[in-house]
């Protein structure tokens, strides 16, 4: 998509979309609030950007490779599903970290999304297409976090493992989702 009006319509579709990444950024806003929520954010950005730098030139993947790679991203999904789950609400480590959202963002599947559909990587001045990306990425996943922290008040005290938990639950539909889609992959493939 060259055309910059279509190009920030297609990313902003994408990433208000509920994924693994979203789902970590308001888990964030309900555990830790919104300030201390907000170095995720670079996170996020640089996930997502190393991610399309990553993919675009592997677009010709065989789809065996596409279904490895979304079976260890839901196996991912996974393990950070369990990591929340079982975060107590007393405990001092934040249950979303840094490189929890880096990783996870890394992995998404929106970077497949973003690199093969949404990228013009062959335009003229694709660094240009990036800073808009970033410029997009920055609210909306800070949308996310104010939503959780929303999301987090209305829990209260009482229920401060609920957030993290029902992340749990989400994460792991989504790990399924992926896993189930890539032995259907690899079974097509074969």
């Amino acid at each position: 998509m060259t055309d910059p009006l279509l190009f920030s319509l297609g990313v902003l579709a994408v990433l208000v979309v509920p994924g693994p990444t979203n789902t970590l950024l308001m888990t964030s806003g309900a555990t830790v609030g919104v300030r201390r929520s907000l170095p995720l954010l670079l996170a996020e950005a640089s996930g997502y950007v190393l991610g399309i730098l990553v993919v675009s030139p592997l677009a010709s993947v065989q789809p065996a490779g596409r279904a490895i790679l979304g079976a260890v991203v839901g196996l991912y999904l996974l393990m950070v599903a369990t990591r929340l789950w079982r975060h107590s609400p007393r405990s001092l480590e934040r249950p979303v970290t840094w490189r929890s959202v880096f990783v996870t963002t890394l992995l998404n599947p929106k970077v497949l999304v973003f690199a093969l559909l949404v990228f013009p990587m062959t335009a003229p001045h694709p660094q240009r297409y990036f800073a808009a990306f970033c410029a997009i990425v920055m609210p909306v996943g800070a949308s996310w976090i104010a939503f959780g922290a929303f999301a987090g008040r209305l829990a209260a005290h009482r229920h401060s493992s609920l957030v993290p938990r029902v992340a749990a639950v989400v994460m792991v539909g989504m790990a399924f989702l992926l896993i189930g889609d890539s032995v259907n992959l690899y079974l097509s493939a074969s």
